[in-house]
């Protein structure tokens, strides 16, 4: 199969790595990838990647599936342009993508569908947004509508922080605080039917002890050993496949991967907010741990078929994934430094104790040099019989990569879990 990937960063590392281990001679596409990817697939420049660039790229490919990786080209059309083009797509239309693309759809398609979720209002005034955040409480939650690369949610107990940070969006949405552990959720889906993949934990927060500003992901771990054992049933039945139901019914079934962000709540499980594709770096702990073909599991998903892909296998033991961030991150990551990445191999194939490096934010240099090319530029990802012997592995890789400026946080999947 002919499989073009599209997007730059550690989550397409992943995929093209987890479809490289599929055991089929797949001729895997990248765009426009990096370094990482390039020792697995053939890379393809994409200056720009708009829905009609990818579609062309895929054609003159002959692709038979396109995998969109990151949100914005979802959101803006590319699963249209390519089914338009007559190439199955892993990845919801644009307006299935909305349920990413604004938070104030997600929530009114929550209420349609009656899923759980936090209370909310929808903000376009300051006037309203003083209102809000007098209603729901000393802990602010503000979130941008609009699509902010993982940056757009606020949660603190500042109220001018989070005024300010209303201030600059130009639609927020409000919410209550949900107080109890996080869970990260991914379902594979063709419209109709949903397959769940295994739950995972991240860890939002810039620094250790869940401190600083909130990131596109700092690591991950999965399984969860403390999560109740009926956790995915009762998630797939109160949250994916009502909103798989609501969304069909408004004549916009979603083919694609949807992640729901939950919190284990004293009163149950609700919804914090929901994605569109595969969250990073859930997915690179999620994606190791697949012992199954994952080509066959998006190509049905793609065409609508997922009643004919055998169900997920799974690896036993644990995964555990530790970013390793650029100086200055998140704020105003530094580029530009050298890389050098110990005994892990830069392919994403593991080196020694069953662990690898993969690659996001980087690119080659002007002496052909591995170097930083973003915020969040490398994640080790370790596995093991325990999440705990899994972590080992993960520090013990990221310890040995040499950045100037290079940063971790320590705790990531630290005892006690939860």
């Amino acid at each position: 199969m002919r499989i073009l990937v599209i997007g730059p960063g550690g989550r397409e590392h992943a995929i093209v790595r987890a479809l490289a281990r599929d055991g089929q001679d797949h001729d895997l596409h990248a765009a426009p990838g990096n370094p990482g990817i390039a020792e697995l697939a053939e890379i393809h420049p994409l200056a720009e990647p708009a829905p009609d660039a990818i579609a062309a790229l895929a054609r003159e490919l002959a692709a038979d599936l396109a995998v969109i990786g990151p949100e914005a080209p979802l959101v803006a059309g590319a699963a249209d342009a390519l089914t338009e083009a007559g190439i199955p797509c892993f990845g919801p239309t644009r307006r299935a993508a909305m349920i990413e693309g604004s938070k104030a759809f997600a929530k009114q398609l929550m209420a349609e569908a009656g899923i759980p979720t936090a209370k909310s209002a929808t903000c376009r005034t300051s006037g309203e947004v003083e209102d809000a955040l007098v209603s729901f409480g000393e802990m602010y939650v503000v979130k941008d509508d609009a699509l902010a690369a993982g940056k757009g949610v606020v949660v603190t107990s500042d109220i001018d922080l989070a005024r300010a940070h209303a201030a600059r969006c130009e639609t927020v949405v409000i919410e209550e605080y949900l107080d109890g552990p996080e869970v990260s959720l991914f379902a594979v889906c063709d419209g109709t039917t949903a397959v769940p993949l295994l739950p995972a934990q991240d860890f939002k927060r810039a620094h250790d002890g869940d401190q600083g500003p909130n990131t596109g992901g700092m690591g991950a771990y999965t399984p969860l050993p403390w999560a109740p054992a009926e956790l995915v049933e009762h998630a797939m039945d109160q949250v994916i496949q009502p909103a798989l139901d609501a969304l069909r019914h408004r004549g916009t079934p979603y083919r694609g991967l949807l992640y729901a962000g939950l919190s284990l709540t004293a009163g149950g499980i609700k919804v914090i907010e929901f994605n569109a594709r595969f969250g990073d770096p859930e997915a690179q702990v999620v994606l190791d741990r697949l012992a199954s073909p994952l080509a066959g599991l998006l190509y049905g998903a793609a065409t609508g078929d997922l009643t004919s892909v055998a169900s997920p296998g799974w690896h036993d033991g644990a995964a555990v994934a530790v970013v390793i961030a650029a100086e200055g991150y998140p704020a105003a990551p530094v580029r530009g430094d050298g890389i050098r990445l110990g005994d892990s191999r830069a392919d994403g194939y593991p080196a020694t104790g069953g662990g690898y490096v993969l690659q996001a934010g980087t690119a080659i240099g002007a002496g052909g040099e591995l170097v930083s090319a973003g915020g969040r530029v490398l994640t080790a990802v370790g596995s093991g019989a325990s999440v705990a012997a899994a972590r080992a592995v993960a520090y013990e890789l990221a310890g040995a990569v040499e950045m100037r400026g290079g940063w971790y946080r320590r705790d990531i999947a630290a005892l006690p879990l939860q």
